[in-house]
């Protein structure tokens, strides 16, 4: 469990292939202090078991159905990643709840340093809500706009210099995870 406020921006050292999956090796000095073997982190939003700590580097295994269903197969060596540690008994909720799942991949249409839209599936969009939460790349924000394929979403000034979205153009994939509540309350009423 995560909560979409991210803790650290790391940077990926490298990606290696291995047998359909990829070895993921990333920098984060501050999340790679309190990590153990086995920990769950998550890296733009996608949670990864932590297989192996070295010298501030964490590695993690992410098999081929992570990749299929994220955005993290288009990182590269160098590449900025936002990191969070999960959350532990105690720590402050600040965001919203995020498992690391990811619900599908979207495509950033606009971003002006203030804002973003985001194309969207419609399976996301389906639980997106004006005022509600979402997480683009694991970073928890609130819906600001919805069109019938997009939501848009503001970036204060903090979040832009302390995650990825900052740094998003047009056209780049960015991992989404809708409002797990309002999924069981779908569930239920259906039921």
């Amino acid at each position: 469990m995560f909560t979409g406020i991210v803790r650290e921006l790391g940077r990926v050292e490298g990606m290696e292939s291995d047998g359909g999956g990829v070895r993921v090796r990333v920098r984060a000095p501050e999340t790679a202090a309190g990590a153990s073997s086995g920990d769950s982190v998550a890296l733009n939003g996608v949670c990864l078991t932590v297989v192996g700590i070295e010298d501030a580097v964490l590695t993690f295994d992410a098999v081929p159905e992570t990749l299929r269903r994220s955005a993290l197969g288009r990182l590269q060596p160098g590449a900025a990643v936002n990191v969070e540690p999960s959350l532990r008994v105690g720590d402050q909720l600040g965001g919203h709840f995020v498992q690391g799942h990811v619900d599908g991949v979207g495509r950033v249409r606009r971003a002006d340093g203030e804002s973003l839209e985001i194309e969207a599936p419609v399976e996301v969009l389906r639980y997106c809500v004006d005022k509600g939460s979402v997480a683009v790349e694991g970073v928890s924000v609130t819906i600001a706009g919805l069109t019938e394929d997009s939501f848009a979403v503001a970036v204060i000034p903090h979040t832009r210099a302390a995650t990825t979205l900052g740094a998003l153009v047009p056209g780049d994939p960015v991992n989404l995870e809708t409002d797990v509540i309002a999924r069981h309350i779908e569930r239920l009423l259906a039921g």
